[in-house]
């Protein structure tokens, strides 16, 4: 994990860009996989661990009428938090996160290892993808760090550095 947030530091520093997070599945570890980095100051903004559904709507400005009608664990809850991160945040880039880690809390819709992700860059689009991760708790949070770095790896990767 510390190869990939080094990578992720190193790419957000060569764009004169800063990171901001908004979680709520994995609890803070992407911030903390970041911050674990010596000098990530440099890069890294802040992070927003909205776990509770209100933490969303006052901490994102997740629209209560999204989280109603598509629950927490959705595509359209997690553009709304990547969104709302970037404008409550002096960020470049933003990465939001939330599934169902388990054990409980797993329906036929959205079984157990079920993690939507956002990414976007100030004024871009925004790329959200799905996975369904296997195996406990522990494992489906850490899978979902590593694809959250990943996710702001690859899109830093997609601009051309300006002089």
């Amino acid at each position: 994990m510390d190869f990939l947030a080094t990578q992720v530091g190193e790419a957000l520093k060569a764009h004169g860009m800063m990171l901001a997070t908004a979680e709520s599945c994995t609890g803070g570890g992407v911030a903390q996989a970041v911050t674990d980095i010596a000098g990530s100051s440099a890069w890294f903004e802040r992070g927003f661990v909205t776990y509770a559904n209100a933490a969303k709507v006052e901490m994102l400005g997740v629209r209560q009428s999204t989280l109603d009608v598509h629950g927490a664990v959705s595509e359209a809850t997690v553009r709304e938090m990547v969104a709302g991160a970037l404008v409550r945040s002096h960020a470049h880039i933003a990465v939001a996160v939330s599934g169902i880690a388990g054990p409980g809390g797993g329906t036929t819709d959205k079984p157990v290892g079920t993690v939507w992700f956002a990414w976007a860059l100030n004024g871009g689009e925004v790329l959200v993808r799905c996975h369904l991760l296997a195996g406990g708790r522990t494992a489906v949070r850490s899978q979902s760090v590593q694809i959250a770095l990943q996710g702001v790896l690859d899109s830093l990767k997609t601009l051309t550095k300006t002089a």
